[in-house]
């Protein structure tokens, strides 16, 4: 059985709920369970759903350096994995592997760029399981599923380039591949 998972998806798929619902149900059969966030994330020190207003509360970290699971744990589970840097990747392998713990990872695959976030980067470069968190584009009317995340200024402007890793989701829409491409690229359909 894989020991290190990674859950993506974009922006309202239900990834924080998912960690919170995995979380209870370990918890529920007495499996000793660590929740882990970032300490970048500054919104709030637990891991809070917009889709189940559940929450849970959270370790902090800035790093993995120096983390050491709790002698009782047998699984970790960390929040917005992105915001974490590419070694500490490495550091849960060796917690996996090594410890032989459960470490599922929850966050962001790409950026408002299509730019892979270098620590999602380095959970598929190691072999993490794989699992995608679905949901339907935001565009009205469309049937799509969302693969991409938009960034707006507070006039509504698409915001191209600029810092990889901004918190916070009240700028963002997600959207699919097609209303990306139109959208950001300004990429109009083929008339049939």
């Amino acid at each position: 059985m894989a020991k290190l998972h990674f859950h993506y998806g974009v922006m309202q798929s239900a990834k924080s709920a998912m960690l919170i619902m995995t979380a209870h149900n370990f918890q529920l059969k007495n499996i000793p369970v660590e929740i882990i966030k970032p300490l970048s994330d500054t919104r709030s020190t637990t891991v809070k759903s917009r889709a189940t207003k559940d929450e849970a509360e959270a370790l902090v970290l800035k790093s993995f350096d120096n983390y050491e699971p709790a002698p009782k744990t047998k699984v970790i589970l960390v929040d917005e994995i992105q915001f974490f840097a590419p070694s500490d990747i490495d550091c849960l392998v060796r917690i996996a592997d090594i410890k032989g713990l459960l470490v599922i990872c929850y966050g962001l695959m790409v950026d408002s760029n299509e730019k892979l976030f270098p620590t999602s980067a380095r959970l598929v470069e190691v072999g993490a399981k794989l699992h995608q968190a679905e949901t339907s584009c935001m565009i009205p009317e469309c049937m799509h599923f969302a693969t991409h995340h938009l960034r707006f200024d507070a006039d509504g402007n698409v915001i191209r380039g600029g810092d990889q890793i901004c918190v916070g989701d009240s700028n963002y829409k997600s959207v699919c591949r097609m209303h990306f491409n139109q959208i950001y690229h300004g990429l109009k359909n083929k008339q049939r």
